[in-house]
């Protein structure tokens, strides 16, 4: 017993401090480690108490087979969203109902251990984050609330269906935010299940209590009066249903009179977007946002034929560079305005391991610069955790920096270090531009390099579904396929920024997205990509 406590203690000692889980599936496999183990244990200390703690035991063995599920291939699993925001909640709240049951632990190790351990278990902040990830994937990829619940979602492996109690989280989550689309949602997927028969600790009434609010504050009177009178038949004494009813019925009784009073007015009901209605009441400060998602989807615009056959697939060796002479490279055009292309096969198998072998110590939460104050901060809108590798620290970093300026032509040597990135539940970097506007002109003064050219961005692993990189103002979307790279420039050769080059990294739906990507700067090119004779050539 004591070597197991040992080797646990040592394991979780690994674990940095606690930073933002949800932002990186990469780092949240440690988790899962971390959760086999304490389940390991759990089982012990229930053989040594099997009578008094049987309802330990029965956890701890639903846990066990979990745990043996998701090791098979920890990323894999939690590529599915709906078992990240599972494990979140499971560690972030439900391991605390087992330590209430355990105080009198008897034997002094089981409770001390995971009193220690727990500051390394997600947070409030986790489970809150894994469960708004959810939510946009709804949004973006236009998913039901059943879909989600019922862990139908394409290309998953490890299928996992979401509780009551999970419907309920997503539901409070909403309605913390003053979401009352989402809330309702979820709060009536979390009813459907209910009146399914499944067993749960939330009761009815608490799940119809924020269901009536919630649609209620979207302008349905008569749904919000039928769910409270429902409710009144459940539970005659709740006191909040019986004022809201009151209320409601002078309300609708009200709405009625303006209605009638309308002479000559149709009296039709109108179609209400009632997501179109949230964003409007949430401020979202995105213009392109229906474009960027139906980008995400594979849907929007599309190339014309004439377009498309004038894209081609070459073999490319820039000029006869003599390292791209005897093994040139394989170039596919993807898009024309801008000009995207894609390389295949461009970085092995060991190149992509040893990168994230290098990256995955090191990945903090993805900061954005702010534009007011050049501070680096953290946004709502980029979920993914990032590495910066230079060239000095291994062989393969430097092989692939060479790579990169054979194939472009263009010098490494004001060019940023390689920077990875690996995306958590939904994770996204919604539509940005990668060089610095007229109205920035501070963006990169401390580098002392000039403006960010052109960017090359490495795809080091598949992603089942989800995942493009889009262009929303060209309808442009390119996606992952591991051992690829695509480059694309950011200003015209005069120098002038490339407002077509906005793009975005659509959520992850269902996988684990790992990237690297090389920004490429001004200084050193100027004969390498001389100026042109108009600020667009």
């Amino acid at each position: 017993m004591a070597l197991c406590w040992l080797m646990l203690s040592l394991l979780l000692q690994t674990l940095h401090a606690h930073t933002d889980f949800f932002t990186s599936i990469g780092q949240m496999t440690d988790l899962l480690y971390t959760e086999k183990d304490l389940v390991t244990s759990l089982k012990d200390y229930i053989r040594a108490e099997e009578n008094k703690l049987e309802q330990v035991k029965r956890w701890a063995e639903k846990l066990d087979s979990l745990t043996l599920t998701a090791m098979e291939d920890p990323e894999r699993f939690l590529g599915h969203p709906v078992n990240a925001f599972k494990l979140m909640k499971r560690l972030n709240t439900e391991w605390a109902d087992v330590e209430s049951l355990v105080l009198s632990d008897t034997t002094d190790g089981f409770i001390s251990n995971l009193t220690v351990q727990r500051q390394y278990f997600p947070n409030d902040e986790d489970q809150k984050g894994a469960a708004k990830a959810l939510i946009r994937l709804q949004d973006t990829y236009q998913l039901s609330a059943h879909t989600i619940s019922a862990g139908d979602l394409p290309g998953v492996v490890y299928k996992s269906r979401m509780t009551v109690e999970d419907c309920f989280e997503l539901g409070k989550v909403a309605y913390s935010e003053a979401d009352y689309y989402h809330t309702e949602l979820w709060m009536a997927q979390a009813l459907k299940q209910l009146d399914d028969g499944e067993d749960s600790s939330v009761d009815k009434v608490t799940v119809m209590d924020y269901l009536s609010y919630a649609i209620y504050q979207q302008g349905e009177l008569e749904r919000a009066l039928e769910l409270t009178k429902r409710m009144l038949k459940l539970d005659p004494t709740h006191q909040r249903a019986k004022g809201n009813l009151k209320y409601f019925e002078v309300q609708l009784e009200k709405q009625r009179r303006a209605e009638a009073a309308a002479e000559g007015e149709k009296r039709e009901k109108r179609q209400v977007d009632k997501r179109s209605v949230q964003m409007k009441r949430s401020n979202d400060p995105l213009p392109e946002r229906k474009r960027y998602e139906q980008l995400c989807r594979g849907e929007g615009v599309k190339m014309t034929r004439r377009r498309q056959s004038r894209l081609f697939c070459r073999y490319f060796d820039n000029k006869r560079n003599p390292r791209l002479l005897l093994a040139p490279i394989k170039q596919e055009d993807e898009w024309d305005r801008p000009r995207i292309v894609r390389y295949h096969d461009i970085i092995s198998e060991y190149e992509i391991g040893k990168i994230k072998e290098l990256a995955k110590p090191r990945l903090r939460r993805a900061t954005i610069s702010n534009p007011v104050t050049g501070v680096l901060e953290t946004a709502s809108y980029r979920i993914s955790k990032s590495a910066w590798l230079t060239g000095y620290e291994h062989p393969v970093i430097e092989r692939i920096n060479q790579r990169i300026e054979d194939i472009t032509g263009l010098d490494m040597l004001t060019a940023e270090e390689l920077q990875v990135a690996n995306y958590g539940v939904g994770g996204q970097y919604e539509p940005h531009f990668d060089f610095g506007r007229k109205d920035e002109p501070d963006a990169f003064k401390e580098l002392g390099t000039g403006n960010r050219i052109a960017t090359w961005l490495f795809y080091m692993s598949d992603v089942s579904a989800g995942g493009a990189t889009v262009f929303p103002d060209v309808g442009a979307a390119v996606w992952p396929k591991k051992g690829t790279a695509v480059f694309w420039y950011n200003l015209f050769s005069s120098g002038e920024g490339d407002y077509s080059t906005r793009h975005a990294a659509c959520p992850v739906l269902v996988g684990n997205k790992w990237v690297s990507n090389k920004w490429i700067h001004e200084r050193g090119q100027e004969f390498r990509r001389p100026c042109g004779l108009s600020e667009t050539e």
